[in-house]
């Protein structure tokens, strides 16, 4: 969708939720701003933010209503980074106002809210960039080129690992952190759905399968071993329409946290793709191994430059219709299992859970595409198969 009348630059911003993760966009906005791309022209906070947050950005307006602040300082784009069953009421006012979005990963806690907030946005004519900033990686489409070019021979599938760690103050920071409902709205606040999404988007996006008509059936894992009511040691893995496969294990228990990765496996080769270093390592056959480091679009620049002068905007709503369907699977799976007492320990000095054992088993599962309970986790599911959602997704897709 290109705008009819290109906007001038700066563009006006208002950014709605500053602190946790909105302070990287406050961080971002100013970088901009000194660029002369944007201009802050409003925040929306319960607490005002201090002239030391705001050192280097002038002295945008400040309010808790988010609709009057779009009302009053003319903004062309809201940044949203609120918590996430907000998003879809929040977007909707700003595409109410005639505001493009972006609007932070995940979009939203279900596939209803998601079709919700996506047709309402097509509805008013407004563009939404959705946040997942690995898509805005150039390392996506060279990985894609070598992929079609058959570097890899045949693609048998691909996998997508994130072992990391979260202290117990991570689930304390926000009433809805951790949670898979909060006052009978869905949150869905899991390692694979929040932390960790990067991890199912970027490998979705290699794959090709990014639409939500691309997913034949999803099944899930869903465990965890601290005190919350969502998972925070899962594994999912999808099947593409076209037969593809796609497993991604995920931990925020890990032993020793590292980089999360997604692996494309060939029959020829693979390629590894450290997403949030936008680094890539090419193995095939008959060939040395190649690490290539890539260049990144950030998602804001890029949809103040589809505003200003047309660029395609890199990762359009039904782009992650895909990934909500991995979100509403696990939404519709029972509720996480609690591990074993005897399958975590406490670590005192870093106020954490760990889950021996779970780095090599991530590691293995997007190594050989296998679930948890396929690799022999003693504690993974025993008694159960794997939770499989395909049909109880909801089968309507916007045609936009």
């Amino acid at each position: 969708m290109n705008p009819t009348h290109p906007m001038s630059l700066p563009v006006p911003v208002v950014l709605a939720g500053a602190r946790g993760h909105g302070r990287w966009h406050l961080e971002n906005i100013r970088r901009l701003q000194h660029k002369g791309l944007v201009r802050l022209a409003g925040i929306c906070e319960l607490t005002p933010l201090s002239e030391d947050e705001l050192d280097g950005l002038g002295a945008p307006e400040q309010s808790a209503d988010f609709g009057a602040l779009l009302d009053s300082t003319g903004a062309a784009i809201a940044v949203i980074c609120t918590p996430i069953p907000t998003h879809t009421d929040l977007a909707l006012v700003a595409a109410g106002k005639g505001v493009h979005l972006l609007l932070e990963k995940p979009p939203a806690p279900s596939y209803a809210e998601f079709r919700r907030m996506a047709d309402g946005v097509a509805t008013a004519g407004v563009v939404c960039q959705i946040g997942f900033q690995s898509l805005g990686s150039h390392a996506v489409p060279a990985i894609r080129q070598l992929i079609a070019e058959g570097a890899l021979g045949t693609v048998t599938g691909i996998g997508g690992a994130g072992a990391w760690a979260r202290d117990e103050a991570y689930y304390r920071r926000a009433p809805w952190a951790g949670r898979r409902r909060l006052n009978g709205a869905d949150v869905i606040d899991g390692v694979l759905t929040n932390p960790l999404a990067h991890a199912v988007a970027t490998a979705l996006a290699l794959h090709g399968s990014t639409r939500a008509e691309d997913i034949a059936d999803i099944e899930t894992e869903l465990l965890r071993a601290n005190d919350i009511e969502s998972d925070d040691t899962s594994c999912v893995r999808v099947t593409t329409k076209d037969g593809g496969r796609i497993t991604v294990a995920a931990t925020l228990c890990a032993q020793q946290p590292g980089e999360p990765y997604v692996v494309v496996h060939g029959s020829s080769g693979r390629i590894t793709f450290w997403y949030k270093q936008d680094r890539v390592l090419v193995q095939r056959s008959g060939r040395g191994p190649e690490e290539i480091e890539y260049g990144r679009t950030d998602l804001l620049e890029n949809l103040v430059a589809h505003l200003t002068d047309g660029t395609e905007l890199l990762v359009e709503p039904d782009a992650t219709g895909a990934f909500m369907k991995v979100v509403e699977a696990i939404r519709q799976a029972p509720d996480p299992v609690a591990l074993p007492a005897d399958a975590w320990r406490l670590v005192p000095e870093d106020n954490r859970r760990v889950v021996p054992g779970i780095d090599a088993l991530v590691a293995a599962a997007a190594d050989t595409l296998a679930l948890y309970s396929e690799l022999g986790a003693p504690w993974a599911l025993p008694h159960a198969a794997p939770h499989s959602a395909a049909k109880a997704l909801p089968d309507e897709v916007s045609t936009r």
